[in-house]
C-alpha cells in the first residue's frame, strides 16, 4: 500500500477507502483479524473492507460490479459468486488436499502420478513421462520422487501444467484425460455457485459474467482449457458469457472500495 501510494505521488492523508483482497479469507473471524490492522494503519475516517481474493478478481472483470461469478485456475482454484440480492457463494478453494483436481497443482499432481504408474506398470506409457523429464532435467522416473518432495510447494509443481498441455495437444491420450477432467472439475464448481445463487434465472437461460483468471484459463494454447470449461458451462447455463479482465485484481479491489464507499455516502446522505 505504501508503495502504491509512493507511486501515485500520494501519501496515507489522501486514503478514503480502503479494499483488500486476500486469499484465505473465508469467515468473519478472518476479515476481522485483517480489519483490526488496518485499523491501526488508518485513521477513524477511512473506511476499511476485507473480501476473499476471488471477489477482487471478480470486480476485475465486471468493473467494481458485485454480479456473476467469477473462476479462478491458477495454482490453485475456486469459483465465487454473487446474486443480484446481494447473496454470495462459493465453491472449492479448499487447496489440493480436499479436491481442487482443476487448479494446476491439481493437473501437475495427476500428471507426475501418471509418469510414476507407467514406471512401475500400473498405468499406460505416456508421452509426459519423457517431457516432464526433460522439462526437470532428469534423467528417470525414480528421479521424481526426490524431486518432488525436496520442495512439495505447489507453485513448483503446478508449473508443469505446460507439458501436460502440450502433450495433450501431441494427442497423448494421459494427458488429455488429466485434462478433460480437469475443465469437468472447473466447470462443476461454476455450475455450483450458478444453481445456488439462481443465477441463471428460474427458466435456466437467464445472462450472467462468468470472470476467468489465471494461467490456467488463458487462451494460448490450441488444447484451450478456459474454451472448453466455458463450452462445457454453456452447455447447462446458454446465457453465460465469459469475460476475461482488461485489468488486475488489484484494480478491482480499489474499483471495489469506490464502490463500497459511494455506496455508503449514499445511504447515509438518504438516511
Amino acid at each position: 500500500m505504501a508503495e502504491a501510494l509512493s507511486k501515485s505521488g500520494s501519501d496515507w492523508s489522501a486514503v478514503h477507502a480502503v479494499c483488500l483482497g486476500v486469499s484465505g479469507v473465508n469467515h468473519p473471524t478472518d476479515q476481522e483479524r485483517i480489519l483490526n490492522w488496518l485499523r491501526e494503519i488508518f485513521p477513524s475516517h477511512v473506511k476499511l473492507y476485507v473480501q476473499n481474493d476471488a471477489v477482487a478478481a471478480l470486480a476485475s472483470g465486471t468493473m467494481g460490479k458485485l454480479h456473476g461469478c467469477v473462476l479462478i485456475a491458477g495454482t490453485g482454484c475456486i469459483s465465487y459468486g454473487f446474486a443480484e440480492d446481494g447473496r454470495e457463494a462459493r465453491a472449492s478453494g479448499a487447496g489440493p488436499v480436499l479436491g481442487d483436481w482443476g487448479s494446476g497443482y491439481g493437473i501437475a499432481a495427476k500428471a507426475l502420478t501418471a509418469v510414476i504408474r507407467a514406471h512401475d506398470g500400473r498405468g499406460p506409457q505416456t508421452m509426459l513421462t519423457n517431457k516432464i523429464l526433460k522439462a526437470l532435467s532428469l534423467s528417470s522416473p525414480d528421479e521424481l520422487i526426490g524431486w518432488t518432495y525436496a520442495d512439495p510447494s505447489w507453485a513448483r509443481i503446478a508449473a508443469l501444467v505446460p507439458e501436460v498441455v502440450s502433450c495433450a495437444e501431441a494427442c497423448d491420450q494421459v494427458a488429455t484425460k488429466i485434462l478433460v477432467n480437469a475443465v469437468q472439475d472447473l466447470a462443476l464448481s461454476v455450475k455450483a455457485v450458478v444453481q445456488r445463487l439462481q443465477l441463471c434465472g428460474e427458466d435456466g437461460n437467464g445472462s450472467f459474467p462468468v470472470v476467468m483468471v489465471g494461467g490456467v484459463l488463458e487462451a494460448n494454447r490450441t488444447w484451450d482449457i478456459g474454451k472448453e470449461v466455458m463450452k462445457c458451462i454453456q452447455e447447462q447455463f446458454p446465457g453465460a458469457h465469459p469475460i476475461r479482465p482488461q485489468v488486475e485484481p488489484a484494480v478491482g479491489a480499489a474499483l471495489l472500495a469506490w464502490n463500497f464507499l459511494m455506496k455508503e455516502s449514499t445511504e447515509s446522505s438518504h438516511s
